[in-house]
């Protein structure tokens, strides 16, 4: 019996980001993956009462940025819910009030970094964890290499951030990197679409939780430098986040279709 003739590589799917048509396809395109971003991150309990956001720049007005709404569950918000902000948090669309206090973080990483699409930053249970300890992940397993020495740590806390300094500040820690712990506070990550920014979020928590887990345990063994810039290299790209992100996607945009009312 002869066997089945193997599939030629180019007649098989691959997803990979969309090229949009028009703005307005882009805007829409960015305003739903925000909406499922959000609920994906309320699934996962990164929702602290009215603390935490995601955030998207518009890519046509690029000094304004989509957010969630002050206040509304991350699970029920829909792309009709998200509101449009300028840099200085003001409301330019939408019918709902935006934590300014959160909003002056994302701003200022927005202003600093014209190549980052979206930023994410929630009070995770082991971000947070981990950002008391005043120290940045260990390269101790695959995952966790992605941040290698692509991610800084902002050491220091003077409460609540309501200043554009202090947003300046963190802006400044996270300079070309994907992550910055914030010390006594928790995660944040950027990314150039919005599914990039979520994934290194929720690959950063999960990279938190295994540290503590480890130490807890014992004395975790680290991967050697030149392993650990390889697999950076292979793994750390916003296109590997992209492509790691659309299994959760596809999860909360079909199980949870009026996302997208």
């Amino acid at each position: 019996m002869q066997a089945p003739t193997p599939i030629p590589v180019e007649r098989l799917q691959f997803a990979m980001p969309p090229v949009h048509e028009s703005v307005a396809d882009e805007r829409r395109h960015r305003k739903e993956r925000l909406a499922g971003a959000l609920r994906i991150f309320g699934r996962l309990g990164y929702e602290d009462g009215v603390s935490g956001h995601i955030t998207a720049r518009d890519p046509e007005y690029t000094d304004c940025f989509w957010v969630n709404p002050f206040g509304m569950a991350f699970k029920h918000i829909t792309v009709g819910d998200l509101v449009l902000v300028n840099a200085e948090g003001q409301v330019v669309e939408g019918r709902h009030h935006v934590n300014q206090a959160a909003f002056t973080v994302h701003a200022q990483a927005h202003l600093a970094r014209p190549d980052v699409v979206a930023v994410a930053h929630c009070h995770s249970l082991h971000g947070r964890a981990l950002s008391t300890l005043g120290e940045l992940l260990d390269p101790i397993t695959q995952e966790s290499c992605a941040f290698y020495e692509n991610h800084a740590l902002y050491d220091g806390y003077t409460g609540v951030v309501v200043d554009a300094e202090e947003g300046r500040m963190i802006a400044s820690a996270l300079g070309g990197h994907k992550a910055v712990i914030l010390r006594n506070h928790g995660l944040l990550t950027v990314g150039d679409s919005v599914d990039a920014a979520a994934w290194w979020f929720i690959s950063m928590e999960r990279s938190c939780q295994v540290q503590l887990s480890a130490r807890a345990a014992g004395r975790p063994v680290l991967i050697g430098h030149k392993q650990a810039v390889q697999t950076r290299e292979q793994l750390g790209s916003d296109l590997v986040a992209w492509i790691n992100y659309q299994s959760l996607w596809q999860d909360i945009s079909r199980s949870e279709p009026d996302l997208l009312a």
